[in-house]
Parts: structure tokens; sequence; C-alpha cells
């Protein structure tokens, strides 16, 4: 079992949007509220993404005359680099964080900015002016854990798979010590981060067949689905028969493919993480959210080298979502993975740790 820690718990809820997990943050001493996608792969905070949400200064803002650039793999976002008040929870308060605030955007209409949650390497570059030479600017992560708010640097990841009821359960961020958190259940297998990103390494199998040899890539809370290589996406497609979409760019399978699908496995520091049926495919009644049809089958997957853009669509926009554009590196773990498996992005130890949930064996799509 897993220890159990008696001190409190620092959580902060986010909200499934379909294709994007949000979380609500007050900037200022005057609480300006903000709604941010949760972002693992890159590390800036920022904000003004909406124009109806802009950032106004505060008593509490200190305008740097920095100009700070991200790159995202659906988009870009350049403006001004201020220090302010940043709070994640009423017990998650940072007095000094580094935020970007957007003069223009491309990408990012359906919220107000990112919370980066990523490590701090991810930073470096994306600050230009003063503070050149410093490479890199500290992460919510980061300022939590030096203004001593948290006790280890630690982020767990709990999302949960959307059913489409207005009252369905939030997902939860928890900051510092997770050991109390009744969000995970059983041992906690962590094994090392590998590159600038979350990465870690692992072997994909499609029931007893071993279809991606152990390889690096990284696990991303702002990335909707799960990528693999073509070659290991293609010998999945072919074992499952599913039939490509044009309308949403994935592939679609029938319901007597779906059930004769065998448990697609992620092997993770010697244990195994199956993804069930279930867990393999589009929530079905979110279908309209990706240009599909009501009573089809979409298999949530799609392959790293694949030249054609998924398609998904958010209220009244339409958005482009792809892996960010990292090289090197093999496959994405989008949050379709991680809303079966509690993650832990512990900067402390230099790690990255799973462990099973209550939802690793739902059937909610």
């Amino acid at each position: 079992m897993p220890c159990v820690s008696n001190g409190p718990l620092s959580q902060v809820p986010v909200v499934n949007e379909a294709i994007t997990y949000i979380a609500e943050v007050t900037v200022g001493v005057d609480n300006q509220t903000f709604h941010l996608l949760v972002d693992s792969g890159s590390s800036n905070t920022w904000v003004g993404a909406n124009a109806s949400y802009t950032y106004i200064p505060s008593s509490s803002s200190v305008w740097t005359d920095d100009i700070v650039i991200v790159d995202y793999g659906s988009g870009y976002f350049f403006g001004y680099e201020y220090f302010d008040t940043v709070a994640l929870s009423n017990e998650l308060i940072i007095k000094n964080q580094s935020i970007g605030v957007a003069d223009f955007q491309q990408g990012f209409n359906s919220m107000d900015g990112i919370l980066g949650i990523g490590p701090v390497d991810l930073t470096d570059g994306t600050i230009l002016g003063s503070l050149a030479p410093v490479t890199t600017v500290p992460t919510v992560s980061d300022n939590l854990f030096s203004e001593g708010v948290i006790s280890t640097e630690v982020v767990g990841v709990s999302f949960v798979p959307t059913t489409g009821a207005s009252n369905e359960p939030e997902g939860e961020l928890i900051f510092g010590d997770i050991g109390g958190s009744s969000r995970f259940t059983g041992q906690i297998t962590y094994t090392p981060k590998e590159t600038d990103y979350w990465g870690i390494t692992q072997s994909i199998s499609y029931g007893d067949t071993e279809i991606m040899a152990s390889a690096i890539g990284v696990v991303d809370t702002g990335t909707t689905l799960n990528y693999m290589p073509t070659d290991t996406f293609n010998a999945y497609i072919n074992s499952t028969g599913g039939t490509f979409d044009e309308a949403t760019g994935l592939y679609e399978i029938t319901q007597e493919q779906y059930d004769a699908l065998d448990n697609l496995i992620f092997t993770i520091g010697g244990t195994d993480f199956p993804l069930t049926a279930n867990a393999q495919i589009w929530p079905r009644d979110l279908n309209e959210n990706i240009g599909g049809e009501e009573g089809r089958i979409y298999l949530a997957a799609v392959a790293t080298g694949m030249c054609t853009l998924v398609q998904y669509r958010l209220t009244d926009d339409l958005m482009l979502l792809r892996p960010d554009p990292i090289e090197d590196l093999n496959f994405i773990n989008g949050y379709v993975f991680l809303e079966r498996f509690f993650s832990i992005f512990d900067n402390s130890n230099s790690r990255v740790g799973f462990a099973t949930t209550s939802y690793t064996n739902a059937t909610t799509n």
C-alpha cells in the first residue's frame, strides 16, 4: 500500500473540457481569474489568450520589460513578462511568480492561457531582455517549493474519464506531498526522468505481442491522445481492424471489433499499465466534439508520423492539436492515458511515477 501522510493535501480542481483539462487560477492582489490549460509538456505560465479576460496590472504587479515567446505544437504566443502573486488555491499562493501576458497568440482561443507544470529546463530561451543571460525562469512548482508552500517539489495529476454528465467527478492536481491522497490505489511505480521534458522509457504491447520495443518518449497532460511511432501504430491498427475516418482524423472500429479488443499495455519501470478496451476509445458521448457521429467508436490514438492534422471541435472554435514538436522522441502518453492512471511528476527526485486508480478499469467511454 502507498505511504500515507498525516499532512494536509494541497489540491487544485481541474475540469475536463473535452480535449483539454483546465485549472482556475487567480493573479494579482485583486484576484483576476483565468482558466488555464494544464500542461506538463511546457513550463511557462501565461495569461491573456482570451480577449475577454485581459490581465490588468495591480499593486502587486512588477513589469520587467522582458519579452516572452513560447512555441507549441498547437500554436504559439508572445508578450511581456511580469512578476505577480499567483494563487492556484487558497493554500497554494505564490508571492513572486514569473507570468507571461500575451500580446499575440495563435491556437489558444478556447482558454485564457497555460499553467505550465513541466520541468524548468523547458523555459530555457523563452525570455528575451534584461533577464538574459539567465536562461530559465522558475516554474510554479519551483516557486511553491522555494517559498516554502510545499515541502517537496512534486505534482500529482488525477484526471478522470468524462461521462458527459454535468455532475461527473472533477480531476485534481496535488502539489507537494501526495501520500495522503485517495486518488490512487496500490503501489506507485517510479521511473527516471529521461529528458528535459517529463520523458520516460517504456515499451508497448497489444495483448501478448510487443509492438514497440523499449524507447524514450514523454508524458504530456497537454496532449489529448496517445501518440505512437508509425510502425507501432500500424501494427496496432492492423490488429484492431480500424479504418480511417476522414471527418475526425481518427480510426474507427465496429462494435464487434471493440468487443474483441485486447489490452494495450504500457510497460514502465517493470510494471504493466494496461489500457482496457474502454480506455482505448474516444468517449462516445463526446463524439460531436471531434466532428464524429453518434454511436460510432473511434480509437483514441494516432501515429507520431501522421502528416494529417487531427481536428477537434471545441465549442465554436476549431482547434488543431498536435503533439509539441519534440525531436528524437518516440511516443507521447496523452491525457487519455493519464485518465486511467494517477501520475506523479517529481522534481525533487527527477522521476515520474504511476499508479492505478478507481478509473483504471472504468467503462465510462
